[in-house]
């Protein structure tokens, strides 16, 4: 049996909100998988672990560019050590730099951004002299460039830790803008459900059997149960789908919204500074205690 340390334990509590024993446990069963556990917590516990999918874990910014006709726009992701590195004049100057250049220049991907020419030297020399001023590493992590089929409203939030870029047709400036704040707000996964990845789809179907059947459901209703969850899932989790944070009546969804004005969104981009990195914690004296705790329990 894998060895379940309390930094495991730590980790998956950080993820899930779940309770350290209940964490333990989950370890213990799902053989030291931290995915696995994860999702047998779901089951037990319901959606409160699926909290992991909204943190950010690690420090930087979200730089955004958009032409004067609204028909171009690029987002772009930098990633730094500290909070207090990611307000540095510096630091902000360098990711506008990069989301203009990457309008102009077009590069394929992070590495030929790295390559183009910068103040003199290139991109990544730039970075490396800021690396050595500021005293903090710092990486490029992503970037997306749109040209829109209508126009480009974009939304940035808690200081420009969110990010959202929308390609929309048929709006006005006002409805543009709530779109991409709604985006800010709920972050939704894709459009509609044919930009859901399988994979998800198939997990969700899974917990639900699984808690249907926990829950002393009959086996021969549990697909039904299961397809009901599903669609509840994808409702959650699609732009259509969604109620708009701003609804009056708390039930008119974005398709609603958007049908009504007669607008439609072609593409979204939603960048989440941190989304999905590990940040390194050299909290040893947390580590020992919730290792402790384990211990005694």
């Amino acid at each position: 049996m894998a060895e379940i340390t309390a930094s495991m334990v730590k980790e998956l509590r950080e993820k899930t909100d779940a309770p350290m024993m209940e964490c333990k446990k989950a370890l213990g069963e799902a053989g030291g998988d931290m995915a696995k556990a994860e999702e047998i917590l779901r089951v037990k516990l319901g959606n409160k672990a699926s909290k992991a999918a909204a943190r950010v874990a690690a420090e930087g910014i979200v730089g955004i560019y958009v032409n004067g006709d609204a028909t171009l726009g690029t987002i772009v992701e930098v990633n730094c050590e500290t909070d207090f590195v990611a307000k540095n004049d510096d630091f902000l100057a360098f990711t506008s730099n990069l989301a203009k250049l990457v309008a102009d220049k077009n590069p394929t991907d992070v590495a030929a951004l790295a390559a183009l020419p910068l103040e003199g030297g290139t991109v990544d020399t730039v970075r490396a002299a800021l690396v050595g001023k500021i005293g903090e590493n710092m990486s490029i992590r992503r970037f997306e460039r749109v040209m829109a089929q209508g126009r480009i409203a974009t939304y940035v939030h808690g200081g420009s830790k969110i990010g959202v870029m929308v390609d929309i047709t048929g709006a006005d400036e006002q409805l543009a803008r709530d779109v991409a704040m709604h985006i800010a707000a709920s972050k939704p996964k894709s459009i509609d459900s044919s930009g859901v990845a399988a994979e998800l789809i198939t997990t969700e179907r899974r917990i639900a059997v699984e808690k249907a059947r926990e829950a002393g459901k009959p086996e021969n209703m549990l697909e039904k149960i299961a397809e009901g969850s599903v669609q509840k899932f994808l409702k959650e989790v699609t732009l259509l789908g969604q109620v708009f944070v701003k609804a009056a009546d708390g039930k008119q969804t974005i398709e609603q919204l958007l049908k009504s004005k007669g607008a439609t969104v072609n593409r979204f981009v939603l960048y989440l500074v941190g989304e999905g990195i590990e940040k390194k914690s050299n909290d040893f004296a947390a580590e020992v205690a919730a290792q402790a705790a384990a211990a005694r329990a």
